[in-house]
């Protein structure tokens, strides 16, 4: 698949670049594995060299003759010889920056942690020194997202403030899986536009792996991700049992109640047969896996409260693939897909949701986008999309079938909300259907 999208990133990172010209800028660049972080840096620096250090997991000393070769040959100039620790390149290059505007790239930052955790204090040294009279661009990304933020934002850690700029990298926006699905299959369905979105949530390499397989309809898809040496199925453990460490199986089986519906903390304890409030506050404000979703005007920070993934290949990936490990494991890939099939109606429907939040947010036309529902679980609004710059707010039921919809039962549930929340009092308030043939 051919790169797409993110013209605001490549600026940003061009800006950057531009401005290291005059003053050295340290940049981190975040987002889940897989989102296409190093294909975006390589993308946004094609038209120059860069050097580029992979932080692999292997000795200091074999990490540095590896960068000392690739100094060489994008810099074209002779280096310091040979050195067995990194804080001797870097040292050097920020010296060298000081007469020549260069970018660097250090990819999986994170992963110094298991090279030498002492690098980024004596990076902090280096970078304080030269940075007043350096002109590098330092780019650094990882994809272990709790470690990222531990380097930068923890206050105990040596590099704590020290970069100047932060990208996050997130999952194409609707209007570009639309491009992208245009492109592989012209005569694409909404169907199949919903089945992309729901078995890949935008994640860029996902979605490559569909196209380049040309698996592009609702059956291929689902045939092509659960199949024998499918990359799909080892998704999850391969992208969390690191962020998790040890605990990977508490949080696991959490994220799968929350996947299968089970999303209140009452709900998931139930299931888990213990307190869970302290998981659930670190998947939300450590790790950003989930979120917690309140009715809109909820005055209460603890009650009414919904847990969600925010990631919605995850969601598919422990709804169905964690759920049903014991079915991969004595190889019944077929049985698998019938029920991936059987349950994609409703599952699917769930992600149409997700999919028009998207698109409400990706339009601009609004101030704030939220859901409603009461404290009984009767009434229900799937969208509310307000603009208070002109006193407007639209109330959406979303079905995959439009003929599912009701704007009467719509207006009745939109009635029990401005009771109970008094809001919206002399808006101009309407009221919407949305289906799969809005998509």
């Amino acid at each position: 698949m051919r790169f797409y999208d993110r013209e605001q990133e490549i600026a940003f990172l061009r800006e950057t670049r531009d401005m290291a010209e005059k003053v050295a800028r340290f940049t981190v660049v975040t987002g889940r594995r897989r989102i296409g972080k190093t294909t975006l840096i390589r993308e946004a620096y094609k038209d120059e060299p860069f050097v580029y250090f992979f932080v692999a997991r292997k000795a200091e000393s074999d990490l540095c003759e590896a960068y000392l070769e690739e100094v060489y040959e994008k810099l074209g100039i002779p280096t310091l010889g040979s050195s067995r620790h990194f804080s001797d390149i870097f040292r050097y290059l920020m010296q060298l920056s000081q007469t020549k505007s260069f970018t660097v790239v250090i990819d999986e930052f994170q992963d110094f942690f298991r090279v030498n955790k002492a690098i980024y204090s004596e990076m902090q040294d280096i970078w304080d020194e030269y940075e007043k009279t350096s002109k590098i661009n330092l780019v650094v990304c990882g994809s272990i997202y709790s470690l990222m933020q531990k380097i930068f934002k923890h206050k105990k850690e040596p590099l704590y403030g020290r970069n100047t700029a932060e990208l996050r990298v997130k999952p194409f926006k609707p209007s570009v899986l639309k491009q992208i699905m245009a492109d592989a299959k012209p005569d694409y369905t909404k169907e199949d536009l919903l089945a992309m979105f729901t078995f890949t949530g935008g994640v860029a390499k996902y979605v490559g792996l569909l196209v380049d397989g040309g698996a592009m309809d609702k059956d291929a898809m689902i045939r092509h991700i659960i199949s024998p040496n499918s990359t799909f199925l080892n998704e999850g453990k391969n992208n969390l049992i690191e962020e998790f460490g040890k605990d990977y199986g508490i949080y696991f089986s959490i994220l799968s109640c929350i996947a299968r519906g089970k999303n209140t903390r009452s709900e998931i304890e139930d299931v888990i047969g213990k307190e869970v409030g302290g998981y659930l506050t670190n998947l939300a404000d450590e790790y950003e896996l989930i979120s917690k979703r309140q009715p809109l005007f909820e005055k209460s920070a603890n009650k009414n409260v919904r847990y969600e993934l925010d990631d919605v290949f995850y969601s598919f990936w422990f709804r169905f693939i964690f759920k049903y490990s014991y079915i991969i494991e004595i190889e019944n890939y077929a049985k698998l897909q019938e029920i991936i099939d059987r349950d994609y109606s409703t599952f699917s429907g769930l992600m149409l949701e997700r999919y028009f939040h998207r698109v409400a947010m990706e339009s601009g036309e609004f101030t704030r986008i939220g859901r409603w529902w009461d404290r009984r679980g009767e009434n229900e609004i799937d969208m509310i999309a307000e603009d208070e710059l002109s006193d407007r707010v639209t109330f959406y039921e979303i079905k995959r079938q439009a003929d599912e919809i009701s704007i009467g039962v719509l207006k009745q549930r939109a009635e029990v909300m401005l009771q109970a929340t008094h809001e919206f009092k002399k808006y101009d308030i309407s009221y919407k259907g949305l289906s799969m043939e809005d998509m």
